[in-house]
């Protein structure tokens, strides 16, 4: 039983949607009733890959939907990744042209999520982390980039390879 329960523990932590940090808001609009609408940032660790952090800016609708979390917040989304440490890869990363999602928010009660995908260039040894928004039935054009190139950290020799 014991098994099961610890088994049936590991599925749900590994599916689990990875959380952001909260860095910090600033408001745009004032709101006389809920919350105001506001930009927010938030930073999250890459989950496969030691040493790389992403943070993310945000529209947040305010109002009494925006209090309730009914509203539905805009596509509008700027991502910045960065080296932060030594590149270690604690397991292997999907490197085909599909990417992997790395992070996804809900940005509606039901059919938004903003997404962030990463890819990797092995020609330029270079991570690339892509954030949009879809919906379940049309998705949005609106799209922001970034890419970290992987470079030595202080504790590898010149010339030491950082992907294996």
């Amino acid at each position: 039983m014991t098994r099961i329960f610890a088994s049936l523990a590991a599925m749900i932590l590994l599916t689990a949607p990875l959380r952001a940090e909260p860095v910090g808001e600033v408001d745009t609009a004032f709101k006389l009733l809920g919350a105001n609408h506001k930009i927010v940032v938030e930073a999250f660790d890459d989950p496969k890959i030691d040493g790389v952090t992403c943070f993310l800016s945000m529209a947040k609708k305010g109002g009494i939907s925006g209090s309730l979390g009914l509203a539905e917040d805009p596509s509008d989304a700027s991502i910045a990744c960065r080296q932060v440490g030594p590149i270690r890869f604690r397991e292997a990363i999907e490197s085909d042209e599909e990417g992997e999602r790395v992070f996804h928010a809900r940005r509606s009660v039901l059919f938004k999520k903003l997404q962030v995908v990463r890819f990797f260039d092995p020609r330029r040894n270079t991570l690339i982390y892509l954030a949009y928004s879809d919906r379940l039935i049309d998705g949005s054009p609106k799209n922001a980039i970034s890419a970290v190139a992987m470079m030595p950290w202080g504790d590898r020799p010149p010339g030491k390879a950082l992907v294996d």
